[in-house]
């Protein structure tokens, strides 16, 4: 007893671990991340405990790589902290042959040396050899994973996988002429799709990630950006030097191989394809990148599909600097040709729950009943629509069908009974609703109006108040009005539209546009002629119709002004026209010589299709908002 007492009285002033620079060093870390508020300080604190557990001595960084919450980044750390030790001390990396000697233990005292010495001897022997001899295999596995892990440093994503097909798409999107910078995430997964194996936005069974779950990848590695609201995104230098690489390795392989197989072919079909060669040679030189898939035979294009569209889009983008900003726009959208879609109207969720469900099952119940095809989802403007469904078959062995491409048709419709009106004129929506239906981007609002018999004499508000609302919608908004009685009829009014629209766009090209991009998809009449209009997603629409999104200083300034009574969006717009933010309107007062010509500023502002004044009355009250501390007069 009095003996291991001894032993334990010896034991306490030993250090708790036998590597003490490299728990100097990471204690260094910890606190240096704790100061910058940084959570990689619990990562090094459990490095810190695992290496106080460890009882051997470490020759170097890579050995700590045995023990648990020691990674690749943290064993590079220690190496080079270390390398620096030596070189500053003037040591050499030179280790005995058993061990005992190693650097990391130089800076430590001969006490300390001596009292693990003793503390070896006091120990069985048969116990540190075996684990010893256990480490050391351990680390040899570990060194030889590390040797095969050194060659792959740079970040690569896996062919076809959501980060490779993300930085394609947006490499071939900076090389269009006229081209954004950028791409909002509903045309970069519409546009990257066809270069990935998995889906964007359906997970696979099992499991909760899709391919935009790497795009987190990219960006952690600085190879992506994700900037504004809604989110932009565009390539790093680091990523746009990443990208070019890869799309010219793909490049590379796609004609590769398209040479393997048409030497193939020439040994098989040999005489056929010596004609177009001798006949068409020079022309092959440069047409060769577009009309290659049609002078293939079939087995060709059947062997070669994929590859064949991918080798046609990298050709189209490198050749994109010659050509225009609509051919651009052209080669990165998709479309829907005839028969290849459904029309389908959609009905916004408000409008079968909620208030009186009983009123609102009976739409549901007469669309039913008259066969239409719709679908219910949240809208976040407007209260019905349509789109264009692609159609879709379902792929063998998945729960789920493939989602289907949509775009919206220019075509919305807000719904209204009287007592809604009523209200919405009260608090302010009715003007609101009416503005962003303006700006959703569909140029064919509709307002359908219920009339629900006698109901509106009994109103907060005069009957002959909401007559002239309804008429003001129709001739100084531009909206088209369409009055029924009851729900059955607004029933029907859908059902009617449905089959129009189904008639009207049964033989046209749908092409998908971005909302950025200028122009629109012309009028009915052209798209009849024409056969083909452009429309726009109906994600992009959904998401960009957003009522709460972050707003510029321009757009609250125009809500702002739309407060003001008898400001209308026409008018809002008109003085936005000159004075965007209310900045550049303080420095223009600030400008002003006498107070009357302050007032005045506004009122020869023309607003409307009949260019008329402003108004000195709306003049002095904006500037009575803005400049002065009493009440408006």
């Amino acid at each position: 007893m009095p003996t291991d007492q001894v032993c334990l009285g010896r034991k306490r002033p030993v250090p708790s671990c036998p590597n003490p620079l490299f728990l100097q060093w990471l204690t260094e870390l910890r606190d240096s991340a704790k100061e910058k508020g940084l959570k990689t300080q619990y990562v090094y604190q459990k490095a810190i405990n695992s290496l106080k557990k460890y009882p051997l001595p470490l020759k170097n960084g890579k050995e700590a790589k045995i023990l648990q919450n020691f990674g690749d980044g943290i064993c590079k750390i220690l190496e080079e902290r270390l390398q620096k030790h030596y070189r500053e001390n003037g040591e050499g990396p030179q280790f005995s042959a058993d061990g005992s000697d190693a650097p990391i233990h130089l800076a430590t005292s001969c006490h300390r040396s001596n009292m693990a010495s003793s503390k070896q001897m006091e120990e069985p022997q048969k116990e540190p050899w075996g684990n010893l001899s256990e480490h050391m295999k351990q680390t040899q596995k570990e060194v030889r994973k590390e040797k095969g892990s050194k060659k792959k440093r740079e970040y690569v994503p896996q062919k076809r996988s959501g980060g490779y097909a993300v930085l394609l798409t947006l490499y071939r999107h900076t090389q269009m002429p006229g081209s954004k910078g950028f791409m909002f995430r509903n045309e970069l997964q519409t546009e990257a799709q066809p270069l990935c194996e998995k889906s964007f936005t359906v997970p696979d069974l099992g499991s909760k990630y899709t391919a935009w779950s790497s795009v987190s990848t990219l960006i952690q590695k600085d190879l992506l950006v994700k900037t504004h609201n809604p989110a932009r995104y565009s390539l790093t230098d680091q990523g746009l030097a990443l990208a070019e690489k890869l799309d010219s390795e793909e490049s590379g392989m796609a004609k590769e191989h398209v040479e393997q197989m048409s030497e193939e072919e020439d040994s098989q079909d040999g005489p056929d394809v010596v004609d177009l060669t001798l006949e068409e040679e020079d022309e092959e030189e440069q047409e060769d990148k577009e009309s290659w898939p049609s002078k293939s035979s079939e087995r060709l294009a059947t062997a070669l599909s994929v590859n064949q569209a991918r080798a046609h889009i990298s050709e189209s983008d490198a050749t994109g600097k010659s050509q225009t900003l609509e051919s651009g726009r052209t080669a990165m959208s998709w479309h829907l040709p005839p028969g290849s879609y459904d029309i389908v109207l959609c009905v916004d969720v408000i409008e079968t729950t909620g208030g009186s469900s009983g009123r609102k099952q009976e739409l549901v119940k007469e669309l039913q009943r008259n066969c239409v095809t719709f679908d219910i989802r949240k809208l976040n403007v407007g209260d019905f629509l349509w789109v264009a469904r692609e159609k879709v078959t379902p792929v063998p062995g998945q729960l789920r069908p493939p989602v289907g491409k949509e775009l919206v048709l220019d075509y919305i419709i807000e719904r209204k009974r009287m007592d809604d009106l009523c209200g919405s004129i009260i608090d302010g929506r009715f003007r609101e609703q009416k503005f962003r239906l303006k700006r959703c981007g569909l140029h064919k609002p509709i307002y359908l109006v219920e009339e629900c018999g006698s109901a509106a004499a009994h109103l907060s508000l005069p009957e002959s108040t909401l007559q002239q609302a309804i008429v003001n919608t129709q001739v100084v908004d531009g909206f088209f009005v369409k009055r029924v009685q009851d729900v059955k009829e607004s029933a029907a009014y859908l059902t009617i539209m449905t089959r129009y629209l189904q008639k009207l766009y049964h033989n046209c090209t749908l092409f998908c546009r971005s909302r950025e991009l200028e122009g629109d998809g012309g009028d009915e009449s052209e798209q009849t002629a024409n056969l083909s209009c452009s429309l726009m997603a109906f994600t992009e629409f959904n998401y960009g119709a957003i009522k709460n999104k972050c707003q510029t200083v321009r757009e609250v300034f125009a809500r702002q002004l739309m407060q003001i009574s008898g400001v209308s969006g026409d008018k809002a717009a008109a003085v936005l026209e000159h004075y965007s933010t209310v900045s550049s309107l303080l420095q223009a007062y600030d400008q002003c010589s006498s107070e009357s010509e302050k007032e005045k500023l506004l009122s020869s502002i023309k607003y409307g299709k009949l260019k008329r004044n402003l108004g000195p009355a709306l003049s002095r009250t904006i500037y009575q908002l803005y400049c002065t501390c009493g009440p408006l007069s």
